[in-house]
């Protein structure tokens, strides 16, 4: 679809990990499609949201955050960030305004050398700090990294995201509507259903499980019949005593995970939902590029 005057592109989100990229998404979008977790690395693939006005669509790619990989599934999520730096129309970094420079950031930065797109400043987290403090971190960045713009925000409360979203229009050329407007995310439902999964096993087990987890969907059935959506899936951790803290106690831990997935779930599809999960020990999958295949992350692709 084409309209005189109407803007369109894509946008990376970027930055280390746990500097806020998904709560920024999935304030700018409305509704929950990235995951978001305070442990780093949460994000595994590339998540498309899409923003579409009367003026302007904007596809947003939410990027795994950029850091120096430790297994294979790291390798992975590098490259897939990495990979995005050359294929939009323009890159937010986003930076922890409470945590300020550290050596991740370093790394983006050299890898934001020589890069041809505009690259805007996200400063994410303003309200956890005194204002004097914001004007020595623009400064200190603007030496590190050359950008078009800096916007600071907090995308937790949507401080100034709205002057974001203006900017980022502006610096859009015409285009067509890519997507349908009532359309936010290019994923499958049951893509997104694994991440809600995921994040509720993060958020509940906090530091006893790391991020050796993935979710797989076994299967997902709409009953027009009964007006619900059967979900079945499996929970894949890597040694079995991480298996023990998921079930959890006669079960306790893995019925929580499931009482509040299935709240985002039904959110997410308008209708009821019966979710069956399972966890399975699958050791050292993160290394094993089949088991990567398997559990949806394929390098072929990138």
């Amino acid at each position: 679809m084409n309209k005189t005057g109407y803007k369109s592109g894509f946008v990376s989100i970027i930055g280390r990990p746990n500097v806020g990229k998904s709560t920024l998404l999935n304030h700018i979008i409305g509704q929950k499609i990235a995951i978001m977790s305070d442990k780093p690395q949460t994000t595994r693939n590339k998540i498309q949201g899409v923003y579409t006005t009367d003026k302007a669509q904007v596809i947003f790619i939410d990027t795994p955050g950029i850091h120096k990989p430790k297994h294979r599934l790291g390798d992975f999520m590098t490259k897939i960030a990495q990979q995005t730096l050359r294929e939009v129309d323009l890159i937010l970094f986003v930076i922890n305004a409470e945590e300020g420079y550290g050596r991740g950031d370093q790394f983006i930065i050299d890898k934001l050398q020589g890069i041809n797109q505009p690259i805007f400043l996200v400063i994410n987290k303003i309200d956890t700090i005194h204002p004097d403090e914001l004007l020595p971190l623009i400064e200190f960045y603007r030496n590190k990294v050359e950008v078009q713009e800096v916007i600071p925000i907090s995308a937790l409360q949507g401080n100034n995201v709205n002057t974001l979203m203006n900017q980022i229009t502006e610096y859009l050329e015409e285009g067509p509507q890519y997507y349908p407007e009532d359309q936010v995310t290019d994923h499958p439902e049951r893509f997104i259903v694994g991440e809600l999964i995921r994040e509720k096993v993060l958020h509940l087990t906090r530091e006893e499980i790391p991020h050796s987890i993935a979710v797989v969907i076994e299967q997902m059935q709409r009953r027009e019949d009964r007006d619900v959506v059967f979900v079945n899936a499996t929970i894949i951790v890597e040694r079995k005593s991480q298996k023990g803290i998921v079930i959890g106690k006669q079960g306790s831990m893995l019925k929580e995970v499931g009482k509040r997935a299935r709240t985002d779930i039904e959110n997410l599809l308008g209708t009821k939902v019966f979710l069956e999960l399972f966890v399975k020990v699958q050791a050292d999958w993160r290394n094993k590029t089949s088991n990567l295949k398997e559990f949806g992350f394929n390098e072929d692709e990138y």
